[in-house]
C-alpha cells in the first residue's frame, strides 16, 4: 500500500484554530480535520499548502513554520502528514466547498472528533497554549 503525502496548515488565531468537517463519502468521513490535502507529483510541500488552503477555505498563507511529521496506517490507507503552522496568512478562512467549518478554542478540540492521525497534533497544539 503506497503512503500518501499530505500537506496540512494548523491556522491559528489567539488560541483558536480553524477546523473543517469531512464529507461523509471521503476517507474518515464526518470528523473534524485541519485543512490541507495531497502533495501532488512536481509540488513542494508549500506549495502544496498554500494551493490546497485557497481551494479549501479561501485563505492565501503568506508564511508557515513546522510543527510535526506523521506517520500512520489506518489499515486501508497509509498517510504521511507534514504539518505546518500558519498564522500568517490573508483573508478569512470559511468552508469554499461548502463543507461546515469553525473556530475552536485550542484548548476545547476534543481528539475523538477528528481522525486518529491527528492526535499528536491536538497533544501538541494544547501543550503550547497551556
Amino acid at each position: 500500500m503506497k503512503q500518501v503525502l499530505v500537506a496540512v496548515g494548523i491556522i491559528l488565531r489567539h488560541n483558536q484554530t480553524f477546523v473543517t468537517l469531512r464529507s461523509d463519502d471521503k476517507h474518515q468521513g464526518g470528523k473534524w480535520e485541519f485543512p490541507g490535502g495531497k502533495v501532488e507529483a512536481g509540488e513542494t510541500l508549500l506549495t502544496a499548502l498554500r494551493r490546497e488552503l485557497n481551494e479549501e477555505v479561501g485563505i492565501t498563507v503568506n508564511q508557515t513554520k513546522p510543527l510535526m511529521t506523521i506517520e500512520h496506517d489506518y489499515g486501508d490507507k497509509k498517510v504521511c502528514l507534514e504539518v505546518q503552522i500558519v498564522e500568517d496568512f490573508d483573508g478569512e478562512p470559511f468552508g469554499r466547498e461548502h463543507q461546515q467549518s469553525k473556530w475552536l478554542e485550542v484548548t476545547a478540540l476534543n481528539i475523538s472528533e477528528f481522525p486518529a492521525a491527528n492526535k499528536p497534533i491536538i497533544e501538541a497544539l494544547q501543550a503550547r497554549v497551556k
